[in-house]
């Protein structure tokens, strides 16, 4: 016999949704393609920066560009599920997603996503 101690264990946070396999795919997909093109946005301005360096201090420049893009993405690219409706809410918001990339999720973790672009939105404002 369970206890229901034991149901409650099974799912720590319990107000975090639960993905199903079908949209744990799609989140990936959309998460990896909004990576890969931000990485890629990285690395056309570095070359941009590596072929104008003149100088030691370009070189450094350079460095401390890439370093802070690093920590921006390491920051923002967060694919733990109990952070993922707040991830893709902010790829939305940055346009880096769009609402078709995410299809096929539930409508409840569509309304989380939207509602935090939005709120990053009126925040900016």
């Amino acid at each position: 016999m369970i206890s229901p101690s034991a149901n409650q264990d099974r799912y720590p946070y319990q107000n975090q949704p639960t993905w199903s396999k079908s949209e744990k795919a799609i989140a990936r997909t959309a998460f990896d393609a909004a990576l890969g093109r931000e990485l890629h946005e990285v690395i056309q301005e570095a070359k941009r920066m590596a072929n104008q360096i003149r100088q030691s201090s370009d070189l450094w420049d350079l460095e401390h560009c890439l370093t802070q893009h690093r920590k921006g993405i390491d920051r923002k690219y967060d694919y733990r599920y109990s952070q993922l409706t707040d991830v893709l809410g902010r790829l939305l918001y940055e346009n880096r997603l769009s609402e078709e990339d995410l299809r096929g999720l539930r409508e409840d973790k569509m309304e989380s996503i939207r509602s935090f672009a939005k709120f990053l939105k009126e925040s900016a404002a």
